[in-house]
């Protein structure tokens, strides 16, 4: 069957009796040639058949096909049907069928009797507790919250918006629709009672109240394990209670162990890497300083090397233990056993940058791998590096994935699925760490490692490294496992403060060295330590700011009103480019604006239709300034700084856009970059997470490069904005802004993320939503033009984005598709 009929729900109408509502999506997107039949213990029914769209957020990828339609069957059941057997839809192509669902009818007998309802989650509070859920009101249908003896609690009940009900309940009006969050302050039980009653009946739903995020992260960190301290003292409580969650449901725990079993190769594979000859064969030299390393560590350490399925290798250890070293008979034995193991002792106490350059003077490889102590290789770790080198020549830096593994060495958690070469992202934090590998060339032009930054003197090594090679690959692969235990900095980095203020001197000296005026400077959010670069403005070009405006004045002043009073930043003119307003006290407030404020001046679009891009490309042809500030209506600005942050990274040459980060109007995140093919073809980053979430290994408040930012908020260099051609005006309402940003790149600048401008946004108040037929089929129109436009650059996938991270959620979790392996 080549395009196959899933069915997805099965529900009686609400409304009408005895009538069923299939719904369901093909594999190619369309029911085409294929028919549908309808039957009761074999005999065919009456049904009528319904094409719709499905909002983006249930979009879903199928075997590279984007599926954006479902299709709602419904089916009239006889008078009778309680005393048939089965209902089955047929699903047929080219005169062939089969059974895409079926359901007895005791089960439909339930489906009839269960009242349209449902409970999302119960949770605690500091002095009570909230339910949200929501329920079809067909009536005068109410809602009880009980304790499970029977006493009723006084709950407040606020309504709420429930677009994903609606969207799955079309025969319901809005008013009928209700979404609903329940709260009570005064205490909280375990477990309480929902009671939804209307005139005819009622359903009890018993709920158990889960702790609130900030009372699970203090229970869970105090009583978790080592693993979970671990991930407390980097992350802190809130992404600790993301991770909990994680394993007391099994989504990401046991679908990261099931990961790391099916990635690892097989026997077979091994054997085959082993007998494989390469047609270059480099030397690769294995770098790592001891120091009193405890045997058991060091033994396995250097079993996962000698278990290297590449075969041309040298280890070179530096045993800067001082003369009573305590591995001095282990490191004998290996070093008689393999000629390969190469040992340098020392008689006094050696520091880590200079006990490493000490392995690295006895080294003689074409390529330098860089190694902890008592951490692991994966034993395809050199093969793949290798490889990567037959495959592409011109490769002289490689860096790979890393997790985590416990004290046995057997226990693997907290993976790092890290983007492709990052420079913002780097000059945040080290990301790049472990597995490195070197060219020998580039080691020697970029100099031994520096004691001045003992701490972070990998991390000075490496941003060195990068200033003298800009042939830099990363494979995406777990090939190096960082040994977490007590003094590990795997484990607590916080203990070090030596190490975080050499980490920031290290950055600071690499724009020194590079003449980008910046300061540099720590950040502590919890237990993430990163660093915050701050680029001085040596001079104050005009910034144009250029904001489409369509009615809603009140936005609109606000808008204005945070840049002239909030924004510290000075040299800038508005460009308010007017799109078919209606209401005259719109007008009135342009000629106010015009005269109240001397730098601003409004433009009028004159077409008819709404073309954002095309909207945007007239404002900014008259606009005055270096830079480009395209900014929505409904925007308002909360730092001063804000314009000057965009502005610092824009000046520099190597950059063509900067976005911000953007917020909902309740605080939540709304933009922190964007992943260039979620949900087949864009879509936010960390979408509705907290205000002071960092994400995922820090990502929402690190400075970094991503394929693309919103242009809710995007600064454009006005010359690289010319070499793109502007916004393409084929994409009237959406996906301009990811174009445009992929054009950028195309030509060789960065797109950066700085979420240190900092915005709120109140999202699309300037046009509506997608809410109309025309509106839909415009949308899924502009869908199949970028899929056509960017074909290559989906197939790739995004570089800055792991392929091995989901792409059906904003969250950079581990791609759902392992929950298959459970």
């Amino acid at each position: 069957m080549k395009n196959k009929f899933y069915v997805t729900a099965c529900r009686f109408h609400t409304k009408t009796e005895n009538k069923v509502l299939i719904t369901g999506w093909f594999h190619q997107n369309t029911i085409g040639e294929n028919q549908l039949l309808v039957c009761l213990d074999k005999k065919k029914l009456r049904f009528s058949i319904e094409e719709t769209e499905v909002g983006r957020s249930t979009m879903k990828m199928k075997d590279g096909i984007l599926i954006t339609k479902q299709y709602l069957l419904w089916v009239d059941l006889p008078a009778k049907w309680r005393e048939c057997r089965c209902l089955e839809v047929k699903n047929f192509y080219q005169g062939i069928g089969n059974t895409a669902f079926s359901v007895s009818v005791p089960k439909l007998k339930r489906f009839k009797n269960k009242m349209p309802e449902h409970i999302d989650e119960g949770t605690v509070g500091k002095d009570g507790f909230e339910i949200s859920g929501w329920y079809i009101d067909n009536g005068e249908m109410k809602v009880r919250v009980y304790d499970m003896s029977g006493r009723q609690y006084p709950v407040e009940i606020k309504r709420k918006e429930r677009e994903d009900v609606k969207q799955a309940y079309p025969e319901n009006s809005e008013e009928e629709i209700v979404g609903f969050c329940a709260s009570y302050q005064g205490g909280a039980p375990e477990r309480i009672r929902v009671r939804f009653e209307d005139r005819t009946r009622y359903v009890d739903e018993t709920v158990t109240l889960l702790p609130s995020p900030a009372m699970k992260g203090y229970a869970f960190a105090k009583k978790a394990g080592k693993k979970v301290l671990v991930y407390y003292q980097q992350f802190g409580v809130k992404a600790t209670v993301l991770r909990a969650f994680d394993k007391l449901t099994g989504r990401e725990t046991l679908s990261y162990k099931a990961w790391f079993k099916r990635q690892a190769p097989t026997k077979e594979a091994l054997k085959a890497q082993r007998e494989r000859e390469f047609a270059y064969s480099p030397k690769i030299s294995i770098v790592v300083p001891l120091y009193r390393t405890p045997e058991t560590y060091l033994t396995e350490l250097i079993e996962s090397v000698k278990k290297q399925t590449y075969g041309n290798w040298e280890l070179c250890l530096s045993d800067g233990s001082g003369e009573d070293s305590p591995i001095v008979g282990l490191l004998a034995r290996y070093e008689a056993e393999d000629s390969r193991i190469k040992v340098v002792s020392h008689k006094e106490p050696l520091r880590i940058s200079e006990n490493t350059n000490a392995a690295l003077e006895i080294s003689s490889g074409d390529f330098i791998a860089f190694a902890d102590h008592d951490d692991l290789l994966a034993p395809n770790a050199l093969y793949e590096c290798v490889n990567l080198l037959n495959n592409e020549p011109s490769t002289e830096m490689i860096y790979t994935d890393e997790d985590k593994v416990d004290m046995s060495g057997k226990e693997h958690f907290m993976p790092h699925f890290k983007s492709d070469f990052n420079i913002d992202l780097l000059r945040s934090v080290n990301y790049i760490c472990h597995l490195l590998v070197v060219k020998r060339e580039v080691y020697e032009s970029a100099g031994m490692l520096d004691p001045e930054f003992d701490g972070a003197q990998d991390y000075d090594f490496v941003l060195r490294c990068v200033e003298k090679t800009s042939e830099i690959r990363h494979i995406p692969k777990v090939l190096y496992h960082w040994r977490a235990h007590k003094d590990s900095t795997a484990e607590n980095l916080g203990s070090k403060d030596y190490a975080f203020e050499a980490g920031r001197k290290a950055v600071q000296a690499h724009y020194d060295r590079t003449g980008i005026p910046a300061e540099v400077s720590k950040m502590q959010l919890n237990d993430l330590y990163f660093y915050r670069s701050k680029y001085r403005l040596t001079e104050s070009p005009l910034v144009s700011v250029i904001i489409p405006n369509k009615d809603h004045i009140a936005d609109l002043d606000k808008c204005i009103r945070s840049l002239e009073e909030k924004n510290a930043y000075k040299n800038i003119e508005y460009i308010i480019v007017e799109n078919n307003s209606e209401e005259k006290e719109t007008f009135a407030y342009y000629e106010e604006l015009e005269k109240r404020c001397p730098r601003a001046k409004v433009l009028y679009w004159e077409e008819k239709r709404f073309n954002f891009p095309a909207i945007n490309n007239f404002g900014a042809k008259h606009a005055s300034g270096e830079y480009l500030l395209f900014l929505n209506n409904d925007t308002e600005i909360m730092n001063e700084d804000s314009i000057e942050e965009l502005l610092g990274y824009c000046m520099r040459k190597d950059v063509g856009a900067v976005g911000a980060r953007l917020y909902y109007e309740d605080g939540t995140i709304q933009h922190a970059g964007v992943i260039v093919g979620l949900g087949g073809v864009a879509g936010h980053a960390f979408p509705a997470y907290p205000h002071d979430a960092v994400g995922y290994f820090g990502r929402i408040v690190m400075a970094q490069d991503y394929s693309a930012v919103t242009a809710a908020c995007i600064m454009v260099k006005k010359s690289v904005f010319a070499e793109a051609e502007g916004f393409d005006e084929g994409f009237a309402v959406a996906f301009n802004d990811i174009d445009l940003c992929l054009k950028i790149r195309e030509k060789g600048w960065l797109i950066v993320y700085n979420p240190y401008a900092e915005l709120s946004h109140y999202e699309s108040k300037s046009r509506g939503y997608e809410d109309t037929e025309e509106k839909v089929k415009r949308f899924n129109s502009e869908i199949d033009l970028f899929l056509k436009k960017w074909k290559d650059f989906l197939d790739q996938g995004d570089p800055y984005y792991n392929p091995n991270l989901t792409l059906s959620r904003g969250d950079f979790s581990l791609d759902v598709d392992v929950n298959k392996m459970i």
